[in-house]
């Protein structure tokens, strides 16, 4: 078997042998092994090399959080495949484009999911292989049952991409990060570190599986073998009572999951074992952080990344979230923290030179953790990373001991509940409904999601169309989390002389007295 230690499969190799009874997954009552967990995905791997698969072809899954979704991304870093994840909340539409994109040889589907897919969408595929039900193809149990056990013969390298991770373009078009081995290594490495992993860690995972986030936490506690105690997704009273029952100790949720925690009365008292709660995703109010240390003490720690750093970027250690000091140091909540090890981060001018501390800029990423580039789109990778350095589209400035503070985004994008939304995508959708004339997208603030899409719309004169009706319209054609929570009707979109809406004017009113617009 040939097979290079830097590689994710690795990770699974590593804790069969050397913790094989110990749990790795722990979801809904049951308790998977390393030893059952690695079996089971090498007998997909198997399976899959049996049905023709080969390294450096693709493999989409279509699915919620569950066993099944760990064994299909470890089959992948087993057999040399890359693995494409899809949003499950997306709409037909929206499916069928990455599918047309990524272009995978097979697509494994949770029975739920499977009226997401229509004949164009299915058309490309060799095979369709279904788990929790029944399919039009074949049957996830039976595959399996029918191969080995075994580590699968298949030669894995570093520069290989490991998976593609869709995430939305200022073009209203998904584009696919392509994330290797080797920089999903280092991405595990800098993660653990940060982090302070230790082999007696039991993390909670409630994130989606299809984001960077969770995949990111699953593989830096990977390295020492770590229980995960999988949620098929956030709810805040079960998700507690898992948390206390299965005593976690770190857990990773956007400032949304947070609020609704304290919603419920828990503190440090109800959940003894949680000693770590890493937030991402989305800024968190200083308020939010506030009630949070209130109830739980210094346990919080703020991760900034992204899908295209691979992960890691800066972090806000838990000693560095002072509740009282100096201005400057109290200032500090509001930041994104200092870069990670093994991770430098600049804020830099138009012209690409440094900011002077304080100087606001964009920030900039580089580490040996970054992706490889977007999938199929060579002029989008050189733009966010022609010399090295990932443009993260952040507008940011660092104070003089490094620390980053996101004050604005130079990419027209809102995140809402840790959910990234391009304004573009919005507005395509508003644009297809016919008395609309004009159509423009911004964040607003919010106290539940963080911020919450706001459309300011023109109608087309003798037209006439409500607010709800404009909603429903977009719920048809988007996923229902980026349609619009509010709608404006105006006049007219203000705009410069080259015909550029100038969104800064729609957006200042909504975030005045607040020192940050995102």
């Amino acid at each position: 078997m040939t097979r290079v230690q830097n590689t994710l499969g690795s990770l699974t190799l590593r804790n069969l042998k050397l913790r094989p009874q110990a749990p790795a997954i722990i979801f809904e009552g049951r308790v998977i092994t390393h030893r059952e967990f690695a079996e089971r995905a090498f007998r997909l791997a198997n399976a899959l090399i049996r049905l023709g698969l080969q390294r450096g072809d693709r493999v989409a899954i279509l699915a919620q959080n569950c066993p099944e979704y760990m064994e299909v991304y470890a089959a992948g870093e087993l057999g040399g495949w890359t693995t494409v994840t899809i949003n499950y909340r997306l709409a037909a539409p929206e499916i069928a484009y990455i599918l047309a994109d990524s272009r995978p040889k097979l697509l494994i589907v949770e029975a739920e999911f499977a009226d997401r897919l229509d004949d164009a969408a299915l058309q490309p595929l060799d095979h369709v292989v279904t788990f929790h039900g029944v399919g039009p193809d074949l049957a996830y149990e039976d595959i399996l049952t029918a191969a080995q056990p075994t580590p699968p013969d298949a030669p894995v390298h570093p520069e290989d991409v490991a998976f593609f991770i869709y995430t939305s373009g200022t073009t209203g078009r998904p584009k696919g990060v392509m994330l290797t081995h080797g920089g999903q290594m280092r991405s595990a490495l800098i993660s653990a570190f940060e982090a302070l992993v230790r082999p007696t860690d039991r993390l909670a995972i409630a994130m989606p599986l299809y984001h960077i986030g969770a995949k990111n936490q699953w593989l830096s506690h990977s390295l020492y073998g770590c229980p995960i105690v999988l949620h098929r997704a956030f709810r805040p009273e079960p998700f507690v009572a898992s948390l206390r029952d299965q005593a976690a100790t770190v857990t990773l949720l956007a400032p949304t999951m947070i609020n609704d925690v304290l919603d419920l009365g828990c503190d440090h008292a109800a959940l003894p074992s949680l000693q770590k709660l890493f937030y991402s995703a989305a800024p968190m109010s200083e308020q939010l952080l506030r009630r949070g240390m209130a109830a739980f003490g210094s346990i919080f720690a703020q991760i900034y990344g992204m899908t295209e750093s691979g992960g890691p970027g800066c972090c806000l250690h838990a000693h560095q979230h002072v509740l009282d000091g100096s201005p400057e140091i109290v200032r500090r909540l509001r930041s994104a923290g200092q870069p990670m090890t093994g991770c430098e981060v600049r804020v830099i001018g138009r012209d690409g030179h440094a900011c002077a501390i304080g100087e606001p800029g964009e920030i900039i990423i580089r580490s040996e953790a970054l992706m490889a580039g977007y999938w199929n789109n060579h002029a989008a990778t050189i733009e966010a990373m022609g010399d090295g350095w990932l443009r993260t589209g952040d507008l940011g400035e660092a104070d003089s001991e490094g620390f980053i503070f996101v004050i604005d985004r130079v990419k027209d994008m809102i995140v809402s509940g840790g959910e990234n939304i391009y304004s573009r995508e919005v507005e395509n959708a508003l644009m297809s409904h016919p008395a609309i004339a004009e159509a423009a997208v911004v964040g607003a603030p919010d106290e539940r999601w963080g911020e919450i899409v706001t459309a300011f719309v023109v109608k087309r004169a003798g037209s006439e169309i409500a607010a709800d009706e404009v909603i429903a319209h977009c719920r048809a054609k988007i996923a229902s989390y980026k349609r619009p929570r509010a709608v404006k009707f105006v006049d007219a979109l203000p705009k410069l002389p080259n015909g550029k809406v100038e969104k800064f004017k729609l957006r200042a009113p909504l975030w005045a007295g607040r020192d940050r617009a995102v």
